[in-house]
């Protein structure tokens, strides 16, 4: 579990680095450790540019989404989790370890409730944005798994997308894409 710190100066930062939310005007920081942080993929290239205290500001993601990105390395970086197949086939609780279940369906996608999934979306970025591969993978499963099986009308309710094509239009995108649906 990420620690939610208010004085940097006590931080070893040999073994620790400080993580900065964008929340203003109050910033979150968070003590993680160096093993952790590096399953970043931009973590691990800004401490290996950096030397002597490490505190590193993250302005793309706030507080609460940086605190379930930093859960997700803190448990995994020492027990990496399994690879995802893709296509995903079936559901996502058939094929992810009973942590992530738990950190999905706890945190990111309350209750296995799809429409509440902000949570979701917002920790999909963050790891897209601190290149989180594992994290990624897991998160953008979870939507692979809500929408399978679902119409695009019900796909644009669940994710309160407005449909621009026009009637038209949206029947040359079937008719061109109708051998999807062949097999």
């Amino acid at each position: 579990m990420p620690e939610e710190i208010s004085d940097p100066s006590s931080v070893d930062f040999t073994k620790f680095i400080v993580l900065q939310s964008n929340d203003h005007p109050n910033p979150t920081q968070f003590k993680v450790s160096r093993e952790a942080a590096k399953m970043s993929g931009l973590i691990k290239d800004m401490l290996e540019d950096q030397e002597g205290d490490a505190i590193i500001p993250v302005p793309n993601v706030t507080g609460r989404t940086l605190r379930f990105a930093l859960d997700y390395i803190e448990h995994h970086h020492n027990n990496r989790a399994d690879a995802i197949e893709k296509p995903l086939k079936g559901k996502i609780e058939d094929v992810i370890s009973e942590w992530d279940k738990n950190f999905l369906y706890t945190h990111l996608v309350k209750n296995h409730d799809e429409k509440q999934h902000e949570t979701l979306i917002d920790v999909i970025m963050a790891a897209n944005f601190l290149n989180i591969k594992d994290l990624l993978d897991l998160t953008c499963a979870c939507v692979a798994s809500m929408i399978k099986g679902k119409t695009p009308e019900q796909i644009r309710a669940l994710f309160n997308i407005e449909n621009d094509f026009t009637p038209e239009e949206e029947e040359k995108i079937k008719e061109e894409n109708r051998w999807c649906e062949e097999s």
